[in-house]
């Protein structure tokens, strides 16, 4: 008898980085799947006795299923759940994946004050984020949205500016780029469906606890 899927707690992982932190942290707490894995060929991997299920997306897909309840839980990165825009419920800061939004532009084009770069162009990942910053300071800028190496906008004359994610500032440096305002400090976080969180709330307020006392003696022990 094929079961229903809302006898799963259904939970989205996003591939690359955060990925592996995300999959260990859920095996601490019992939450794993045979083959669980960001290369798996398997679009979606379950756990048949403890009836959970795991989707391992796309990063920016994770907000989307989430919100239109295909997972009633996913991680995702602060920066692409802000950019997204997706109405769900953030349950958890999980700490990892740590990295901030920032304007950085070329060393040779710093200009006195931020406002001075109005009306001119950024090139950024995250147009939404990077729009209510500048609008928050009276600035209208040209938003040019790229899906690679955002450095290379204004090496090539592109922008005059970047918005993007940064770790250590070690490609910023590589490409003569300096940081001169930080926007956002981001984190991974925990998400839920809104109907789930009210439908399977037991369970999922569990798992939270679980996360939490986790989260909590590792930080302890650092």
């Amino acid at each position: 008898m094929e079961l229903n899927h809302d006898e799963y707690l259904t939970i989205a992982l996003p591939k690359g980085k955060l990925f592996g932190l995300s999959a260990n942290l859920f095996e601490k707490i019992g939450y794993t799947a045979e083959g669980l894995s960001d290369k798996s060929r398997k679009l979606v991997i379950a756990n048949e006795e403890k009836k959970i299920k795991f989707i391992v997306s796309k990063t920016a897909d994770v907000p989307t299923y989430v919100e239109y309840g295909a997972a009633d839980i996913g991680v995702i990165g602060k920066d692409v759940l802000l950019e997204s825009g997706k109405d769900v419920y953030e349950l958890l800061d999980l700490g990892f994946g740590r990295c901030h939004l920032m304007m950085a532009v070329p060393k040779t084009e710093k200009r006195a004050k931020l406002t001075d770069y109005n009306h001119t162009r950024v090139a950024t990942k995250f147009p939404h984020i990077a729009e209510r910053f500048f609008n928050r300071h009276g600035m209208q800028m040209e938003y040019i949205k790229l899906n690679g190496s955002i450095e290379l906008g204004p090496i090539v004359g592109l922008s005059e500016s970047i918005v993007d994610i940064v770790e250590t500032g070690t490609t910023l440096k590589e490409n003569n780029l300096e940081e001169i305002v930080a926007i956002q400090e981001a984190t991974a976080r925990l998400i839920a469906n809104r109907v789930s969180f009210k439908l399977k709330f037991d369970r999922i307020n569990e798992m939270v606890t679980d996360l939490h006392r986790i989260l909590e003696r590792e930080a302890v022990a650092q």
